[in-house]
């Protein structure tokens, strides 16, 4: 069973097995980062971004929290969009998310009192099925939870294109691709469900003034 010491130990033998094959390898990965990707994912700890597409550090600028969520009040993780898109140049942003979702099947069950901040961010999620809610409720009840972490994963790539990061990286010359991707915990395999880019015509609504 894993413990802090045992996590510290294995460590150290990670960090001596990479210098033995690659003496360089840390000199040069101290010096900067220039990953063509920001990855925002879900916190469950069997889906980590580098591992599920063989990436190495450096590779991926991750973002992670309860259901992948993008959220206009999100400070936390708009800040990361921002640093990614205006700094890193970033080319690409995936939002990933996966079947067997805890926070989307949560977010399907009654509120509990005993979790009230999670309830606060889970209730976004409850809108995505609100938008949604003749469909999911037309389908075999059996399909309705991966449906739903489907419908929330597109919602929040479309999120993304209605921040002002997005669209002002699109009118100035930069033009990162928006991903939404789901991955299977039964399979390890990842399918996209949605792709959009600077020619996706946005919703007037939700668009900036020049």
């Amino acid at each position: 069973m894993l413990n802090p010491a045992k996590l510290l130990l294995e460590n150290k033998a990670w960090s001596d097995e990479i210098s033995r094959k690659d003496p360089g390898y840390f000199v040069n990965l101290a010096k900067e980062q220039k990953p063509d990707f920001l990855w925002i994912g879900c916190s469950d700890s069997r889906v980590p971004a580098e591992t599920v597409v063989n990436a190495q550090p450096g590779e991926i600028f991750v973002h992670r929290n309860i259901a992948n969520q993008v959220m206009a009040t999100d400070f936390n993780c708009l800040s990361v969009v921002q640093y990614a898109i205006n700094v890193l140049k970033v080319k690409h942003v995936i939002v990933c998310g996966h079947y067997g979702c805890g926070g989307v099947k949560a977010a399907l069950e009654p509120q509990k009192a005993d979790l009230v901040i999670t309830n606060k961010w889970l209730l976004h999620i409850k809108d995505v099925y609100r938008l949604h809610q003749e469909e999911l409720e037309s389908i075999d009840p059996a399909k309705k939870t991966a449906r739903l972490i489907e419908l929330n994963i597109v919602e929040q790539v479309y999120h993304l294109a209605h921040t002002s990061i997005i669209q002002s990286a699109w009118k100035h010359g930069h033009k990162p691709s928006l991903h939404g991707w789901v991955y299977g915990l039964d399979d390890g395999l990842i399918s996209e469900l949605i792709k959009l880019d600077h020619n996706t015509q946005i919703n007037p609504i939700y668009r900036y003034a020049d």
